[in-house]
């Protein structure tokens, strides 16, 4: 899954030198938190956010600060004074899951989207959620189960086909090795709407079969008791 596919393509600009109460006017209208700053060549020189706007907002609780000394609040400042300069930004080719990973390990909440020609997009927090509830199938209810498997293929190919021949449909499957013993690893596969009937009965079927820890239904959450 890359970037380009999930971005959002209709982007509003900012350039450097525009006032700060313009991104505010365009986060009030339009509902988005990060704008990116462009060049007039269309070069992504910054990007602004609804964080950098409050931290430049002047405090009465703290003397000395730069807006209230001017006297002007957030009239005196441009763009450029607030802005990140020389943003992170990624390519339209870039996976979801990396850009997923710049914007958690530098707390920041999006990404410009470039290609050689210039800012083609920007993927944020939302178009991420977008993409995970999309790709496990919760936006179209989909239902989730949770496995202790062996690390083999043979033990994931066993409860694939087996939920395969029963007449499931697969969503999606992730495995994970966080916090398991060595030699075992969790496995979480969501499956294509099922009536309450049939995940019932499924259940009693895994729970028999596997080492099946919890499943989710219709977004309640059932843990498997031992």
């Amino acid at each position: 899954m890359l970037v380009g596919d999930w971005m959002t393509k209709e982007v509003l600009t900012l350039v450097p030198g525009a006032p700060i109460e313009s991104a505010v006017e365009m986060m009030r209208e339009v509902g988005i938190r990060q704008i990116p700053v462009t060049e007039a060549s269309g070069l992504v020189v910054g990007i602004v956010s609804d964080r950098d706007i409050r931290d430049a907002m002047p405090s009465k609780y703290l003397a000395g600060d730069r807006a209230s000394i001017e006297g002007e609040g957030l009239k005196g400042l441009k763009i450029k004074d607030i802005m990140t300069h020389d943003p992170f930004v990624v390519a339209p080719d870039t996976c979801m899951e990396v850009a997923a990973g710049i914007l958690l390990d530098n707390k920041i909440g999006g990404l410009p989207v470039v290609d050689e020609f210039g800012l083609v997009g920007i993927i944020t927090e939302v178009d991420i959620y977008k993409f995970l509830t999309t790709v496990t199938g919760v936006n179209r209810g989909s239902s989730q189960f949770a496995f202790l498997l062996e690390d083999s293929a043979l033990a994931l190919e066993d409860v694939l086909s087996d939920l395969w021949a029963r007449g499931v449909r697969l969503s999606t499957v992730i495995t994970s090795y966080e916090g398991v013993e060595h030699g075992r690893r969790q496995v979480f596969i969501w499956v294509q709407r099922l009536d309450d009937a049939t995940v019932d009965s499924l259940v009693v079927h895994l729970k028999k079969t596997y080492d099946l820890r919890y499943y989710v239904h219709k977004g309640e959450t059932f843990k498997i008791e031992f």
